[in-house]
């Protein structure tokens, strides 16, 4: 199956909530090598401003990859998983992620571009922190990713 040019411009809406744990951002910062006492130790990211640990900005990544499933798992979509390559991943962060934080984020396909036999797709994670009676949501991070479908005998 090809991949559906008509993607593009589709939101997802927001994929379930994920909260935010003090010990997920301590496996997380130990995987990814993140040495910082802030996301360790609850005296040392309150010395800096935080409520609680702070998370390494790639953590979000973890937040953006449950919206972007729904993608992948849109039988619309035409996307192979096992022909994906990852291209590119970037985040702007509107505020750091901090243990506590109930997270959300809301899926947007921005671009598809054909390539040969496979297509681009470019996609755009908004994440979103809900507090108690906060029902849009405070803006925390925005990633952008771009996957490569490979076409058939690619």
């Amino acid at each position: 199956m090809a991949i559906n040019p008509d993607l593009a411009g589709r939101v997802y809406p927001p994929a379930e909530v994920y909260d935010v744990a003090r010990e997920k951002i301590r496996e997380f910062a130990r995987a990814v090598k993140a040495e910082h006492p802030a996301h360790y130790e609850v005296d040392a990211a309150r010395a800096l401003g935080h409520a609680d640990l702070v998370a390494p900005p790639t953590f979000a990544i973890i937040v953006a990859q449950r919206a972007d499933a729904q993608l992948i798992a849109d039988p619309e979509s035409g996307i192979d998983f096992s022909r994906v390559v990852h291209a590119e991943q970037r985040f702007t962060h509107h505020r750091p992620i901090v243990a506590g934080d109930r997270l959300t984020a809301e899926l947007h396909v921005d671009t598809v571009r054909a390539m040969g036999g496979g297509a681009m797709i470019t996609t755009r994670a908004e994440i979103r922190a809900l507090g108690a009676g906060d029902a849009g949501g405070e803006s925390v991070a925005t990633t952008v990713s771009s996957i490569l479908v490979r076409g058939e005998g690619q």
